[in-house]
């Protein structure tokens, strides 16, 4: 496969690190994104981190790239999960979408969750949606002060899944040949989770809510595989979809309702 230049974010662990390894290991360049100890650091949360990155983005790929793998995210019950999760993701995948367009057979790729089949907060995903930052905040904080904090990773894993089926389709990228995919994990073994997995308690209930009969929780190098390939040229017609990398937990919890 020829080299090619992928930008990973949320680079610095998780999925984000193995991806930008695996990409790596294989002889391509990875410019690796993150808050701190990658080769741009910005903060996805705010708009001049979100301008940050796409500005130093710019600056040293000369205004190309070949894939985008948005792999950014929290999982706190505070709004900031939303500002990173939708409104980082989103600015990330539209700002250097020009950079895609100028690169050879150009793919892009986010890290959505299987949690985005779980009930979501209308208010948060119809302002995300909306393109309403402050709206959609209003609303995630909202949902922390009646107690419903959990639901805001969900509401952004959700809201962000929909915009990419809507924009997928459209001249700005398929239209200009660019596939626009995600990958949804289940249950994935990484710092973000450590501290739900290593309480009993708390395991209990990730399980419950997201039961994977398959091999049972992922490593950050089982789901790498899969967004590689999604970034890769051979990836031509698969566009707009939410592979579910999940060990079972999307057909187990929708069963055949998907469809």
């Amino acid at each position: 496969m020829p080299r090619r230049t992928y930008l990973v974010t949320g680079a610095a662990s998780g999925i984000g690190r193995a991806t930008a390894a695996r990409l790596r290991d294989r002889g391509h360049t990875v410019i690796g994104a993150d808050l701190t100890g990658t080769d741009i650091s910005a903060d996805l949360a705010i708009p001049a981190g979100r301008t940050e990155l796409v500005d130093r983005a710019r600056e040293l790929t000369d205004g190309r790239l070949d894939a985008v793998i948005a792999c950014a995210g929290l999982a706190h019950p505070d709004p900031i999960t939303l500002q990173v999760n939708y409104f980082g993701m989103v600015a990330t995948l539209e700002g250097l979408r020009p950079l895609l367009a100028a690169g050879t057979d150009p793919r892009a790729v986010l890290v959505s969750s299987a949690v985005a089949i779980h009930p979501s907060d209308p208010a948060i995903v119809d302002a995300a949606l909306a393109g309403d930052e402050d709206a959609a905040v209003a609303a995630a904080q909202e949902a922390v002060d009646r107690g419903e904090g959990h639901t805001i990773y969900g509401s952004s894993k959700h809201a962000v899944a929909r915009w990419l089926r809507r924009a997928a389709v459209t001249e700005d990228w398929a239209g200009a040949g660019i596939p626009l995919n995600a990958v949804a994990p289940g249950t994935v073994v990484t710092p973000m989770t450590a501290p739900l997995l290593d309480d009993a308690a708390m395991r209990e209930v990730v399980d419950a809510s997201l039961p994977m009969p398959l091999h049972g929780h992922a490593r950050p190098e089982q789901i790498a595989p899969v967004l590689a390939w999604l970034a890769s040229p051979d990836n031509t017609h698969i566009t707009g979809q939410i592979l579910f990398a999940d060990g079972g937990a999307d057909a187990t919890l929708r069963g055949d309702t998907g469809w």
